[in-house]
């Protein structure tokens, strides 16, 4: 890569206005342009201009149905890189929730949220730790599922299927505990399994998610997680 196409691709994160894009669509759903602006705060001609700029970039994909123009991140690739920097970007002053509703919905993003396709937050750094401890996730070396995890997953019922050069398993920054949680295809398919099996459900409009009942009890039962140390 030469030095240009570097300064490229880092000038696409150097915005406010794309950056909230980027932060929005960690959630892994596909966005239109007019509910990115309203989430960002700009004009729809602004939104449109930014977002032209991130697909011609490579770090958007667009999808059109009907009259509807739909955007995603292009990979999750683009989603580790801005889970990443979002991690490293220790703001100079810490600003106070603006409000009661703003404080809750923080405090429920820090317990627990997808990153992109994967479990983030408190239970994501839970679940990775209590995994790494049982030996069926190493992390000394990178990360790697052992035999006992690949049979683990097995007998959850998981598969993990081959998606490309997208790795098994792989370590994301969490940007709330600054921790490694996990992502790549195990990740994915374990917080695929989740939400399908009711043990975690989406709260809110951000990517907040609540461990239902259920899902203490099978994370107590398959991998020794107290509840209380998720609430």
């Amino acid at each position: 890569m030469a030095p240009r196409d570097l300064a490229a691709l880092a000038a696409l994160f150097a915005d406010e206005t794309r950056a909230a894009f980027l932060l929005a669509l960690l959630d892994g759903r596909a966005w239109t342009a007019g509910e990115l602006a309203r989430h960002a705060g700009v004009a729809p001609s602004t939104a449109s201009e930014h977002l032209g700029r991130l697909v011609g970039g490579g770090v958007l994909a667009e999808e059109r149905q009907g009259r509807h123009r739909y955007v995603r991140l292009a990979d999750p690739g683009i989603a580790h890189l801005v889970e990443e920097l979002a991690a490293r970007a220790e703001p100079a002053v810490k600003e106070a929730p603006r409000n009661l509703r703003a404080a809750s919905a923080g405090r429920a993003m820090a317990r627990g949220r997808t990153c992109y396709d994967h479990l983030a937050g408190r239970l994501g750094i839970t679940i990775t730790e209590a995994m790494t401890v049982r030996g069926l996730l190493r992390q000394d070396t990178g990360f790697a599922l052992t035999d006992a995890g690949l049979e683990w997953f097995g007998e959850l019922g998981i598969a993990l299927a081959p998606q490309g050069r997208r790795p098994v398993a792989r370590g994301c920054l969490d940007w709330t505990e600054r921790k490694p949680h996990l992502a790549g295809i195990a990740g994915a398919a374990l917080c695929r399994h989740a939400m399908d099996a009711g043990w975690c459900v989406r709260i809110g409009s951000e990517r907040a998610v609540k461990l239902t009942p259920e899902g203490e009890h099978a994370l107590r039962r398959t991998l020794g997680i107290e509840p209380t140390t998720i609430r």
